[in-house]
């Protein structure tokens, strides 16, 4: 128990050290700062341990498979119906970065896993009908906060033209199913968000009290999902006098000796560009909440694959698209609706590449990605990576466009097959100040040197 106490305590210090501040009742800017802990640093709660560097790349693999399994069955027309296909292990191995907040009057500290694609922030609730075992911080107990108070059932979001919730006798609810038994069903409800040194009143989040055969880890430190997508629910858009309806990271390389922390900031927090800074417009359509860009094109090296127009684009019921998440790891690309194989033609182009080169193509690697070479140290010929955009080249540094393993002496094209959808991923973010700025509706970018 004095190891738990000793790990929150250490977490609290941080975040209080790291966390901005926001004066709503004063002249200062508004805007905050959450701590992006990233699931495989040594300061997260689900440190998996020293790992090879082998092993951390097959569970970045792994986590990206989840998470396009996931956005295949959470999105799309009949996004109710799969709900129910979903297996246990997505739902744990969905989420990459974890943030922490305090919860009600008096505050609780708790750990929630960052879905920019989702909207609904929850977490568990006492009094329990069923939850999972919580370590570290205790289980959010709402019969004990001051600032807590159900969302009414003639609220919009329950009530409204297109409401997110239902009302069940006189109760505004949330029932999410995930297979294999697992289920979430809570409460929407008001209440007080410390982001740890200042307070935002009247947040909605879900009071989750019914959690069933959910396993985040098997440390239980999570309480809960904090969503940073379009939907009205999400953090970004319910505080959008303080966020500006902006968001921006910048992400830290996925090193090889370990993973560190960032930051996540909003509104007035945000800091300028180091550089030139390029814009394209979201595309996402009435009813979808991922943050859909339109992708004309790509170029392996200086090659233009002339991919025809509406390959990426999103089709009728939710189906295909091109969208950027920080919860997916390594990029994927799809097949489009016309049978183009759009990842087969990247690899292709990148084989070409190499091949011309006269680099060793080398089989079955451990981190379960399909295009490797064997390389030394001097070999510097790494091809870029360009997302045409639309108003926008999005270009990808050959260093972030692969996967290296230096001890075993070679480099992976770090591209997936997607699953239904086409995905701008975290490896292809290192060391991009992304910015997602609801006020003009776009994805912000530019290149910079990540603060540690």
């Amino acid at each position: 128990m004095a190891g738990v106490q000793a790990f929150v305590s250490t977490i609290l210090f941080l975040s209080l050290i790291t966390f901005s501040t926001f004066h709503p009742t004063h002249s200062k800017p508004n805007g905050f700062s959450l701590r992006l802990i990233p699931r495989d640093s040594p300061e997260s709660p689900l440190y998996p341990g020293n790992l090879t560097v082998h092993e951390r790349i097959e569970r970045l693999v792994r986590f990206s498979k989840a998470r396009a399994r996931y956005v295949e069955l959470t999105s799309g027309s009949n996004s109710t119906a799969d709900l129910n296909q979903i297996e246990l292990t997505l739902l744990r191995d969905n989420f990459f970065y974890i943030v922490q907040i305090a919860l009600g009057t008096p505050k609780v500290p708790q750990l929630l896993l960052l879905d920019t694609g989702g909207g609904l922030i929850w977490t568990q609730c006492q009094p329990c009908v069923a939850c999972y075992p919580q370590q570290g911080n205790p289980i959010f107990d709402s019969t004990t906060s001051s600032t807590y108070r159900k969302l009414p059932c003639d609220h919009p979001l329950c009530s409204g033209a297109n409401p997110l919730y239902q009302c069940v006798n006189n109760e505004c609810v949330y029932n999410i199913g995930y297979g294999g038994g697992a289920t979430t069903r809570g409460v929407a409800s008001f209440e007080t968000f410390t982001f740890p040194t200042d307070i935002a009143e009247n947040v909605i989040f879900g009071c989750s009290k019914e959690n069933r055969n959910i396993q985040f880890s098997k440390s239980g430190y999570i309480s809960g999902v904090m969503g940073l997508s379009l939907s009205p629910d999400s953090l970004v858009t319910q505080l959008a006098d303080k966020t500006k309806k902006t968001f921006s990271y910048c992400l830290l390389p996925f090193t090889d000796a370990l993973i560190n922390p960032g930051f996540v900031k909003f509104g007035d927090e945000i800091p300028l560009p180091a550089g030139n800074v390029y814009t394209s417009p979201f595309v996402t359509p009435p009813g979808q909440h991922y943050y859909y860009l339109n992708l004309l094109d790509i170029s392996v090296g200086l090659k233009r694959l002339g991919f025809p127009p509406g390959t990426f684009t999103i089709g009728q019921g939710g189906t295909g698209g091109f969208f950027i998440d920080s919860g997916a790891l390594i990029p994927q690309l799809n097949t489009d609706a016309s049978g183009r194989n759009a990842y087969r033609e990247v690899m292709r182009a990148f084989q070409q590449w190499y091949d011309g080169l006269k680099l060793t193509r080398i089989g079955k690697v451990p981190e379960g990605l399909a295009l490797c070479y064997k390389y030394t140290p001097d070999f510097n010929q790494f091809a870029t990576l360009t997302y045409h955009l639309q108003d926008a080249n999005y270009v990808v540094d050959g260093k972030y466009a692969h996967v290296f393993n230096k001890d075993a002496g070679y480099f992976c094209v770090a591209m997936m097959p997607g699953n239904g959808k086409s995905m701008l991923g975290a490896w292809h973010q290192q060391n991009m100040r992304v910015t997602y700025n609801g006020n003009i509706n776009s994805l912000q970018f530019s290149v910079e040197t990540c603060p540690s």
